[in-house]
C-alpha cells in the first residue's frame, strides 16, 4: 500500500477516534448510538474497524450524525 494513503488512514480513524474523545463515547455508547439511527453493528466490528482505518464513506457519516456532528474540520 502507498505510504500516502496508509497516511489518510491514520487522519480519518484519528479524526473518529478526536470526535469520539470530545463527546467521552466508548465503542459501546456508539454502538448504541448507531443502533438509534438504524444501523447495526456490535461493539468489537466497530473497535476493529476503527482501529484498522478502513471503513467506509457511509460507516464514517453514519458515526458522526450518530454522536452529533454537524460539522468537521478538515486542516490541509
Amino acid at each position: 500500500m502507498p505510504v500516502a494513503e496508509k497516511e489518510w488512514e491514520y487522519r480519518v480513524k484519528g479524526m473518529l477516534k478526536a470526535e469520539l474523545k470530545r463527546r467521552d463515547i466508548t465503542y459501546a455508547d456508539l454502538a448504541g448510538k448507531l443502533a438509534d439511527i438504524g444501523v447495526m453493528d456490535s461493539e468489537p466490528n466497530i473497535r476493529n474497524k476503527i482501529s484498522r482505518g478502513k471503513f467506509t464513506a457511509v460507516f464514517l457519516v453514519q458515526c458522526l450524525s450518530a454522536i452529533g456532528v454537524n460539522s468537521l474540520q478538515l486542516e490541509h
